[in-house]
């Protein structure tokens, strides 16, 4: 988890690298939670450019817990959730050590990741349009933020547990990660860690949910 490798790209924050156990499965969705998703749950929806199967955007952290709340009570007390930090880190890698799920060639990314200002008229894509990672997950890199479960440390990877890391106990800014549709090809790499208030909402910045099994 982390990165050492390219000191010039790395974000604050994103050093050192550091081994961690995940001891307990999870399943992640394919995809980044849709404006449809959102709506049959919420009633509403509150992206900047509708479209049903865009990823919801628009929604701060605090959205998201409301919208997690809402979904475990209509599914009968299933344990969706964020995903933390280190579990998103996980799948996004799905196994690989490079600055990208599939490497560390940037001319390559477009093959999997809207970036660059690559969306439609200014505005993120319809999910699962690129190719997906080796474990089957789409648009871990790029289309839209994504916000994670733990506060914000950039000293946090410094002594962070070596196993089952939930963040720091406290903070002022939630995580985000994956980069979206407006940023650039470094900002994408698997290891890059953002943050922001978690009243924060923008129009590249959604999320994609955990289940646990219990």
């Amino acid at each position: 988890m982390g990165n050492d490798k390219t000191p010039t790209d790395n974000t604050v924050g994103e050093t050192p690298s550091h081994r961690v156990c995940i001891e307990k499965p999870f399943y992640l969705g394919e995809t980044e939670v849709t404006q449809k998703q959102w709506e049959n749950v919420m009633g509403s929806n509150p992206s900047k450019v509708k479209a049903e199967d865009r990823p919801v955007d628009r929604v701060s952290w605090n959205d998201a817990q409301d919208f997690i709340q809402s979904l475990n009570a209509k599914d009968g007390g299933k344990h969706f959730r964020l995903p933390t930090e280190a579990e998103w880190e996980y799948a996004a890698r799905a196994s690989s050590d490079s600055d990208y799920s599939y490497g560390n060639d940037s001319k390559s990314l477009a093959q999997y990741a809207w970036f660059g200002n690559l969306g439609y008229k200014g505005a993120s894509h319809e999910v699962a349009q690129k190719q997906p990672n080796d474990w089957g997950l789409y648009d871990m890199h790029g289309n839209v933020w994504e916000w994670v479960q733990d506060w914000y440390s950039p000293t946090y990877y410094s002594n962070s547990p070596a196993n089952n890391p939930l963040g720091p106990e406290s903070g002022k800014y939630r995580v985000y990660r994956g980069g979206s549709w407006v940023g650039k090809a470094t900002n994408l790499r698997s290891a890059v860690r953002f943050s922001a208030l978690p009243v924060t909402r923008t129009h590249d910045l959604g999320f994609r949910l955990v289940r646990s099994l219990e």
